[in-house]
């Protein structure tokens, strides 16, 4: 893999007289045309290619089978995509994934979906499975209706505790229950990873940071004025000022108290390291650990029934670590690059300005321009649903309005799921006596469990397809064209990862402004979805959701 990303990054475009291979730009653009033009299959013409879903089409009657068979609310057995962005949107391209974390993520995926998550919904009804959707990130009331939380709202944007306890308790899908309990492993289990399998060399690079000689890499940077030192400093500080200006002067509408600003960045700063250890062997960021959940979770214990405030401490801990990986990886590209460090500062941070600006306006025209944006109402294949949007918002009501005490404490229905935290820390703790005993076994220090553990984070809002597809091409292209064919691996892989990405951005962009824009759109068989309508229906007994439900009363 490092070989391939060198290959693509410097080596001269040079073939040998004769050969029959074609040079790395003409295969870019071919590659990048046919993306182009096959996106507007499942972009525009045929939008059920995005999850072919044929299990509910042969079971058209079944709730059960549409329940297994449904890739975007069931469990995706058989389901596949052949829309290019479902495969990568979650967990980016699969191409560049390392056969190692690959297969770390396919272990992980499998047990939790296809062995715990059917254990718990059809063996035991855990926390009463089946009067929800077995694959939901919705909230519900006991009898298997939505949550209603504008009644539990007052004019302040707190909770009511009169109102909550009029109304009942929270309610999830087992499978969203469960993702929570994943999540709360992953984190401990991240901490007791890295500090087994990684402690030592952490501390003997620090000691010998300043002594080490430098690479070929390093030695090459040299020649570039590295960035001062007081700039970082300067952004830190300006950045901090107005983040505690907000805190305090609309401390009514921002909710979180300035020591909820710095309790957030110290979280971000800890838990930077370890996180980013586990980006870097997996070569991806996508499914390594994140703090959204351990966020949400602290402030929610000391700030409960503040959802804005639950939100803001999200932002400025998780967000802040996410960012800060990121800009590294940045700089790491740029760093083999040879790009100076001063060009790639001003570049991240006047893009960062640009970005932040450009998200703000269009999501304030959107919402002020779109009717009914990201609500449930809107039919399935419209393009505002907004799955990341209702997770962060369900998240905000679980950890912020109603708080974990009452959900996940001894006043919730899921304090058990705690047990996670202590199961995750305890697995390192396993695999590494395993490499101690049979350390001749190099495939033991291949597992992974931070991304084992945490290879569902993404879902929801990620699907089931999306992990079937992706986990599809990722086995294909690096183990066995990585292993059948690998000069083609090497000199092409990344080309085509990056084509793919290119071409389909380019043709969403067409896409949207010629036709969505114009509200052109077409009415068939193929942009109705997937046509899994029963896959959402609850299977307890007795449970009615109405006469405009299309699910059976069993």
């Amino acid at each position: 893999m490092d070989r391939a990303m060198r290959g693509a990054l410097h080596e001269k475009d040079e073939l040998p007289h004769g050969s029959r291979q074609i040079s790395r730009s003409k295969f870019f653009l071919v590659a990048l045309i046919c993306s182009f033009a096959w996106y507007a299959v499942p972009g525009y013409l045929f939008p059920t290619l995005t999850s072919i879903s044929w299990v509910c089409w042969v079971f058209s009657k079944s709730v059960t089978a549409q329940q297994l068979g449904s890739g975007l609310k069931g469990l995706g057995v058989g389901a596949f995509s052949l829309d290019w962005t479902a495969i990568s949107s979650f967990l980016f391209s699969p191409l560049i994934s390392p056969f190692f974390a690959t297969a770390n993520i396919f272990v992980g995926f499998v047990l939790f979906l296809y062995v715990l998550v059917p254990i718990a919904y059809w063996g035991f009804d855990l926390y009463n499975a089946k009067t929800f959707p077995i694959f939901s990130s919705h909230l519900f009331m006991s009898n298997g209706t939505s949550y209603d939380i504008t009644a539990i709202v007052n004019d302040k944007f707190e909770l009511d505790i009169d109102a909550y306890n009029k109304l009942g308790r929270i309610n999830l899908s087992v499978f969203f229950a469960l993702a929570y309990g994943l999540s709360f492993a992953t984190i401990a289990s991240t901490v007791t990873h890295v500090g087994l399998f990684y402690g030592k060399e952490i501390y003997h690079r620090f000691r010998a940071s300043q002594k080490e000689k430098p690479d070929i890499h390093t030695r090459l940077m040299k020649k570039y004025d590295d960035i001062p030192v007081w700039w970082f400093y300067s952004l830190m500080a300006l950045s901090m000022t107005v983040a505690l200006i907000l805190c305090t002067v609309l401390k009514h509408e921002v909710q979180l108290p300035w020591w909820g600003l710095l309790f957030a960045c110290g979280m971000a700063f800890i838990f930077t390291l370890p996180i980013s250890i586990i980006s870097a062997t997996t070569n991806q960021a996508s499914y390594t650990p994140g703090l959204n959940v351990i966020t949400e979770y602290a402030i929610g214990l000391i700030i409960p029934g503040h959802p804005i405030a639950n939100v803001c401490f999200k932002v400025y801990g998780y967000m802040s670590m996410s960012q800060a990986i990121a800009f590294l990886s940045d700089f790491k590209l740029g760093h083999y690059m040879k790009i100076p460090p001063k060009s790639m500062f001003l570049v991240q941070f006047i893009g960062t300005i640009v970005a932040g600006t450009v998200n703000l306006g269009v999501a304030w025209w959107l919402l002020g321009s779109i009717h009914d944006i990201c609500q449930d109402s809107l039919p399935a294949d419209s393009p505002w649903t907004c799955p990341n949007d209702r997770v962060f918002f369900d998240a905000s009501v679980i950890w912020g309005l109603i708080g974990p005490i009452r959900i996940f404490g001894p006043h919730g229905n899921y304090s058990a799921l705690n047990w996670f935290f202590l199961i995750g820390a305890a697995g390192p703790v396993i695999v590494y006596i395993f490499h101690k005993m049979f350390p001749n076994k190099k495939w033991i220090t291949l597992i992974n469990l931070p991304v084992l553990i945490g290879a569902t984070a993404s879902m929801p809002p990620a699907t089931a397809v999306n992990y079937n597809s992706w986990l599809l091409f990722g086995t294909i292209f690096n183990f066995f064209v990585f292993r059948y064919r690998k000069k083609w691996w090497e000199r092409y892989n990344y080309i085509l990862s990056a084509a793919l990405d290119a071409g389909v951005a380019f043709m969403a962009v067409l896409l949207y402004f010629s036709l969505s824009m114009e509200n052109r759109s077409i009415d068939w068989w193929g942009t109705a979805g997937e046509h899994c309508p029963l896959a959402t229906c609850p299977t307890a007994k007795g449970v009615d959701l109405g006469p405009t439900s299309v699910c059976p009363v069993f």
